[in-house]
């Protein structure tokens, strides 16, 4: 399910208590949490949390839904699916897009359900490694692929902005199973394909 259709119900259960801590930050880190600008603050980022971290809230196995029963066992790309998602460890914004391969052995999932997918993982905290392997995961235990081959490209605001600040970094990972770990010709397809 993307993000827009459902919550975080965690945050709307204990709305009181995170809107008190946000506005507890405020005062710690030297703001005024009466003054005008800040009045609703902290349940303007109570909203925003169950919005961004609604991933909590998905069954992930569940995302691909309904598999058709298909005999296309040729290479199927979606690709350019931008993401946003928060670094566990600055609770830091990152973002960038995911580009997702796979070879079906009979099984195919509606081409929007791979952006659902990618949703449902990247709105939790996260590092951009366990979102690539947990994609490619799903993708091979739902469907049972000949091969699939994730690559995820972000930009982390946790190394732009702060730290050594150093921005338009980004980084690449890739998560490589089945088929696609053996067959040269097919990783290359894939790679090439995925290039702008």
């Amino acid at each position: 399910m993307p993000a827009k259709e459902y919550k975080n119900s965690r945050v709307a259960d204990n709305r009181e208590q995170v809107e008190h801590h946000i506005r507890e930050i405020l005062r710690l880190i030297g703001e005024d949490p009466d003054r005008e600008g800040l009045l609703d603050t902290p349940a303007r980022v109570t909203r925003m949390y169950e919005e961004i971290f609604a991933g909590y809230d998905a069954d992930v196995k569940d995302i691909l839904g309904v598999a058709f029963d298909e005999k296309h066992e040729e290479l199927v790309i979606v690709k350019d699916i931008v993401y946003y998602s928060q670094c566990e460890h600055h609770m830091a914004p990152f973002f960038g897009k995911i580009h997702i391969g796979y070879i079906p052995s009979g099984k195919i999932a509606g081409l929007s359900k791979f952006a659902r997918l990618v949703e449902a993982v990247t709105r939790r905290l996260q590092v951009q490694e366990r979102i690539t392997s947990e994609i490619a995961d799903i993708i091979e235990t739902e469907l049972g692929p000949h091969g699939c081959m994730v690559v995820v490209e972000g930009e982390h605001l946790c190394m732009c902005a702060r730290g050594v600040k150093k921005p338009g970094s980004k980084t690449v990972t890739s998560a490589v199973r089945g088929l696609f770990r053996t067959d040269a010709a097919s990783r290359s397809e894939f790679l090439s394909l995925i290039k702008d």
